[in-house]
């Protein structure tokens, strides 16, 4: 009986877990968080306005850039990120979906992915979105922004 309870107990984490869209690692949704964070540590924050689960050339950017050893090394030392999430078929928290519905219509964002740097105190100092050429691409196109002190 106690094990058919601790496998009750671990089956129902789990499903609860999954039951929300997860951020990846290294990033947050918590933009409140990611700014205080960005104040901190001196560094940029890059909003990833994205359609995790829908979105093919959001996909595309994450395999491409976002999940590259180059682009973690690079924004590991330089930038504070932040998935702003709309994803269709993956639940999110109701204090998420607010906040990121808020982050839409104060940056305008009309299409994905769209990505945004700005300075530790929010102000917008780079906007772009997929690019070719991998992490490589993106570093030097943004390279020069970061490298100011937030």
């Amino acid at each position: 009986m106690k094990s058919f309870i601790l496998t009750s107990l671990a089956v129902l984490t789990f499903s609860l877990t999954q039951a929300f869209a997860r951020t990846p690692a290294g990033w947050t949704d918590d933009y409140a968080k990611a700014m205080t964070q960005a104040k901190a540590e001196k560094k940029m924050v890059l909003l990833d306005f994205t359609g995790s689960d829908w979105c093919g050339w959001c996909m595309k950017l994450d395999k491409e850039i976002f999940d590259k050893p180059a682009f973690k090394s690079f924004a590991k030392d330089t930038l504070v990120l932040v998935k702003v999430d709309f994803p269709q078929s993956t639940p999110i928290s109701k204090k998420t979906k607010e906040q990121n519905a808020k982050l839409q219509s104060q940056f305008g964002v009309s299409g994905y992915p769209t990505l945004y740097i700005l300075d530790a105190e929010g102000k917008q100092v780079w906007k772009g979105g997929y690019m070719e050429g991998g992490p490589d691409a993106f570093i030097k196109a943004t390279e020069g922004v970061v490298k100011k002190k937030a």
